[in-house]
């Protein structure tokens, strides 16, 4: 969409969560897909065919296993993680059509929330909405006291000043709307450029979708279940009224039904995912479809091309076709893997880190990448700095110092605010949850299941 920024370029931090960011992980064991829903995952003991010699106890029965995570998922919501910081950075416009991170964390988030809806609605969006407000708070309290260190005040601001910009500072508690920030803050020469509160504040239109989502699904689940198709399609149909100008809502508003149409068939993906819908077509029918829905969306982008040209993320409609048939891909192809194969094992740590810390990433990574620029320009005053060839390659490498600390930073906000995420979910506080444990007997730690 086109009311986020980035770093790079003046293109959305809409691909940018993605939360769930990129689903916000439930912290609880998962299977997902058709296995999950058409069989169990314990082993069966087979009959026996003979009787035991006597005075011999028979054998224990094998004990019943635990789905764990499903490791397919958590690797697409890394990956989607990483590539909206890259984006942010970078702004390279080409990466919203090489891997469309908002669609595919949309659409884990689907999946997970149907999962979840086995229990009653009520308790599940309650449940959901904890998770999210209060590492949203964490961020919040630091932003805005930001803000108004530096001199904002919103009932002065020219774009909020009056009464409904006070009243917008309640979407910083809770995210049903757009939060109000200045466009210029601080002074030109400080230690951030003064635009950036719109880059700190850009990613929180994730959060509110997500929370629009959130509170639509029992709808939305109960619809795909009575009328899966047209459930699945409608988000498209939807993106085609309100997403290409057809019927113009104004403000805010229309951007947030936007943003809910465009990625609403992604999310609606993850419920037919979970309910073992997409399983039941044959692959090759599937892919061929998706495949020309993704067509069409680039034939559309090449005829409605944005201020960074191929950015998806500035034609909503190209957005939705094309994350909705990427996504049908990925989730067709879907593993469901229990543990990371062959090379991919050696990510499992860093995987299992990121679902544990995806909404903190999400969240801080805008402002983190800012955060690189003083700390960057510091180099300029070592003595070895002084000369013109010196200071003329560390421009030439600026970006790339700049994507060099942000994974350090990010590391250390991990272990700064990530542990609210813990208390969220009602989980003791983890400052490092990346999977492995010490052992109580002092030997080498050991992964532990996968269920955070």
């Amino acid at each position: 969409m086109t009311h986020g920024y980035t770093t790079g370029s003046a293109g959305s931090t809409g691909t940018g969560p993605g939360s769930d960011p990129y689903g916000v992980p439930d912290g609880t064991p998962r299977a997902q897909g058709a296995d999950a829903a058409a069989g169990t995952p314990y082993g069966v003991p087979r009959q026996r065919t003979t009787e035991p010699a006597p005075g011999t106890a028979p054998p224990p029965a094998p004990a019943a296993g635990k789905p764990g995570r499903d490791r397919y998922l958590d690797l697409l919501r890394s990956i989607a993680l990483v590539r909206v910081v890259v984006y942010h950075l970078f702004g390279w416009a080409w990466l919203s059509v090489v891997f469309p991170s908002m669609g595919v964390m949309f659409a884990l988030a689907g999946s997970l929330m149907a999962r979840s809806l086995k229990r009653p609605a009520l308790g599940v969006i309650r449940g959901r909405v904890r998770r999210l407000l209060p590492p949203m708070w964490a961020f919040a309290a630091v932003v805005l006291a930001m803000m108004f260190v530096n001199g904002w005040n919103p009932t002065e601001d020219p774009d909020h000043g009056d009464p409904w910009g006070l009243i917008g500072l309640f979407n910083y508690i809770v995210p049903i709307g757009a939060p109000p920030y200045p466009w210029h803050v601080g002074s030109p020469s400080g230690l951030l450029e003064d635009t950036w509160a719109v880059q700190a504040a850009g990613p929180l239109w994730y959060l509110r979708a997500y929370l629009w989502f959130v509170i639509a699904s029992p709808l939305l689940l109960w619809l795909f279940r009575k009328a899966p198709w047209p459930t699945l399609l409608a988000p498209l149909g939807l993106t085609a009224i309100v997403g290409t100008g057809l019927v113009k809502i104004p403000g805010e508003t229309g951007n947030a039904v936007t943003d809910f149409a465009v990625y609403g068939g992604c999310w609606v993906l993850g419920f037919a995912h979970h309910e073992g819908l997409l399983k039941q077509i044959p692959r090759y029918v599937s892919v061929s479809c998706a495949s020309l829905v993704m067509a069409f969306g680039l034939w559309w982008a090449s005829n409605h091309l944005g201020p960074d040209g191929w950015d998806l993320n500035d034609i909503p409609l190209a957005q939705a076709t094309w994350s909705f048939g990427f996504v049908v891909i990925l989730l067709q192809y879907s593993p469901s893997w229990q543990e990371l194969p062959g090379r991919l094992a050696k990510w499992d740590k860093l995987v299992t880190l990121s679902n544990n810390r995806a909404v903190t990433i999400y969240l801080w990574h805008n402002l983190l990448i800012m955060a690189t620029v003083p700390i960057i320009d510091l180099a300029y005053q070592l003595p070895f700095m002084q000369s013109e060839r010196a200071v003329g390659a560390l421009d030439g490498a600026y970006t790339i110092w700049m994507f060099a600390l942000v994974w350090p930073l990010i590391g250390l906000m991990v272990l700064a605010v990530g542990w609210v995420e813990d208390l969220a979910a009602k989980r003791k506080p983890r400052l490092w949850p990346n999977g492995t444990k010490r052992s109580t007997g002092g030997r080498p730690g050991t992964r532990a299941a996968h269920r955070s």
